[in-house]
């Protein structure tokens, strides 16, 4: 019924992971070691059709000096942070809340409010696009840093319900009850008792949603444009010109994007495992 472990596996078999798994890992991450590549490269080498030879030279310093300095990338950066860090904040605070709810109490409606936030997740993001231009245009949001932060709040507060409700539910209930026998407010039962047992939840989701929110391309388009409201990875693409593309400006700009989110990721990394293997052995 489960695969059979490698370990446990012939040697032939053992002999073809090995082999192939370096060569998976090569081509997994082939697109970042080109724009890597790219990167490094004088503006020359794209004029002349050199793309994947050996640079003519290395221009690394030069690249990201005009990046930081002869660039609205930093401004940038500095709206992906405003945008990405209170949606993070704003989705994991309600999703908390709405976890707690949806978790320990039983009502009428609980698996119905439950399944709403679920089948939101289904809906595919494309078909929104319109409806939810038209509404920041109606509300006065559109390209605004807040419309976008408000959109990503309501857009990513389902899945994270989801995964707080679960996370809750598996908690042990008696602790709960004994707080209630002692006669403390619910409030303080969620914040006192329920929140500090939610912290690798917290973690892991934290991570989660800050990589989504920082690498969102498609409503950054959508509902920002210019540099005043737009996080930094639609601003990469204010190195193209008219009738040419600065790949070498766009290759840069991009290693310096990818940064915070990987610079997050390896700073919770240890939160961020516990909190999505937490429960999978009893």
């Amino acid at each position: 019924m489960f695969p059979t472990p490698i370990e446990k596996s012939s040697r032939a078999v053992q002999l073809s992971y090995q082999a192939f798994l370096p060569l998976a890992l090569f081509l997994w991450l082939l697109p970042l070691i080109a724009v890597m590549i790219f990167s490094i490269k004088p503006d020359a080498d794209f004029t002349s059709g050199n793309y994947w030879g050996w640079p003519s030279s290395f221009e690394a310093i030069n690249n990201y000096h005009k990046v930081f300095f002869e660039s609205a990338m930093p401004r940038y950066l500095f709206n992906s942070v405003l945008i990405t860090v209170p949606t993070v904040i704003g989705t994991v605070a309600l999703a908390s809340m709405t976890g707690f709810a949806l978790g320990v109490y039983k009502f009428k409606g609980n698996l119905l409010i439950f399944f709403m936030f679920i089948a939101g997740n289904f809906v595919p993001f494309q078909i929104l696009m319109v409806p939810v231009r038209d509404l920041t245009l109606d509300l006065g949001l559109y390209n605004t840093k807040t419309g976008l932060v408000l959109f990503h709040i309501a857009f990513q507060t389902g899945f994270a319900t989801l995964f707080m409700r679960n996370f809750i539910r598996a908690l042990p209930f008696p602790l709960i009850e004994a707080a209630r026998v002692e006669g403390v407010a619910e409030w303080r039962i969620f914040w006192y008792v329920v929140l500090p047992l939610m912290k690798p939840a917290l973690a892991a989701m934290a991570v989660l949603i800050f990589t989504f929110i920082w690498n969102d391309y498609f409503w950054a388009v959508v509902l920002t444009q210019g540099p005043e409201s737009q996080p930094v990875t639609a601003g990469i693409t204010s190195f193209n010109a008219q009738y040419r593309a600065a790949y070498h400006l766009m290759s840069a700009g991009s290693i310096v994007a990818a940064l915070p989110p990987v610079a997050m990721f390896f700073l919770m990394q240890k939160h961020f495992i516990a909190g999505l293997t937490l429960g999978a052995v009893k």
